[in-house]
């Protein structure tokens, strides 16, 4: 499936959509611009920011470059590139987890419809987990999955029991890829670990089609806790490591410094449900940090133990994707 499928399951949901030489881009807040797919690595040209910055009157422009770049916040893709993914590659706990979610529940795949009706109750309770309330409505949620009816590519699965939904996820399949969107799950599919079991059956499933290559399963969030990643990690996801760049229009360069991201920091502490602040506070942030040399970042915890191959370090060595030590990375979504 082509990325324009997936630029008109953007466009019904009424997001304004631009399209530069390397990438489209989407209206994601009023004069921010994210590039799609967000799982492909691009580079601009001056041309095409000229193009955003100017001809769209963008304030901001978000993006994934590669490691080797110049200049970017270091950060990472969850990825599974394993065609032999198998239960068997995973740590004791996790099989144990896995395997007592398959007795609790089935997964199976979902109509867009059910998806709509009865997902927005997983994506609540997620939510509200993840410390986001109100960074998503109801309304938002049934348009975001019914717009996907009728493309190609796009797939649901859940785990059912007794004719109850517990967890979902919403996928989509770009030609070698698939590309996890939302995933959403009931309290009490945490302590079943019937998310444990949807995301080893879909993944294996999906991994095990010919022709798909890999699972992205995300990126780096600008304002979540990066613990949120580490059930990924758990299910045998990897660390790509990659630089997201923030891009700020010139007439805001003057205004983002380090005491107005102070100031953007307390407004977030102070409205931690503020949605907006907070990716706020997380584009600043990253925009700050990447305009320094790679190895006076903070670097995020699950690229640190191969910080030393990375490029930037006096042993730098081509990038490849790091596996997070299940060890340290034991928590649930």
């Amino acid at each position: 499936m082509n990325s324009e499928i997936f630029i008109d399951w953007i466009k019904r949901q009424g997001y304004h959509v631009v399209s530069t030489a390397s990438s489209y881009w989407y209206e994601i807040m009023p004069r921010t611009y994210q590039a799609v797919p967000s799982h492909r690595l691009i580079a601009p040209s001056d041309a095409e920011f000229h193009q955003l910055l100017h001809g769209e009157r963008a304030a901001a422009l978000r993006y994934s470059t590669a490691i080797e770049a110049d200049e970017g916040k270091v950060s990472y893709h969850v990825v599974n590139q394993d065609k032999e993914y198998d239960i068997a590659q995973l740590s004791k706990s996790t099989r144990y987890d896995i395997r007592k979610g398959l007795r609790y529940a089935g997964v199976e795949p979902l109509s867009l419809t059910r998806l709509a009706s009865e997902g927005w109750t997983l994506r609540q309770e997620t939510l509200a987990r993840q410390g986001r309330w109100g960074a998503e409505t109801a309304p938002w949620w049934e348009c975001l999955c019914r717009s996907a009816e009728g493309l190609p590519g796009f797939e649901a699965w859940g785990a059912v029991r007794s004719g109850r939904l517990m967890a979902s996820i919403l996928t989509f399949i770009m030609d070698d890829c698939c590309v996890g969107l939302y995933q959403q799950c009931c309290a009490e599919a945490l302590a079943t670990c019937v998310n444990n079991a949807l995301t080893y059956s879909f993944t294996k499933e999906v991994l095990s089609r010919p022709g798909i290559n890999q699972v992205f399963y995300g990126l780096h969030s600008l304002d979540a806790d990066e613990k949120l990643d580490r059930f990924k990690f758990r299910m045998g996801y990897v660390a790509k490591p990659v630089r997201q760049r923030i891009v700020i229009n010139y007439w805001m360069r003057r205004l983002l410094n380090g005491v107005s991201y102070r100031l953007l920091r307390l407004a977030r502490q102070r409205w931690p449900g503020q949605p907006t602040i907070a990716k706020a506070e997380g584009m600043a942030r990253f925009y700050l940090e990447g305009r320094r040399p790679l190895a006076e970042q903070t670097w995020p915890e699950c690229l640190k133990s191969g910080q030393a191959e990375l490029p930037g370090s006096s042993n730098a060595s081509p990038a490849r994707c790091l596996r997070a030590d299940p060890a340290k990375h034991d928590s649930r979504q």
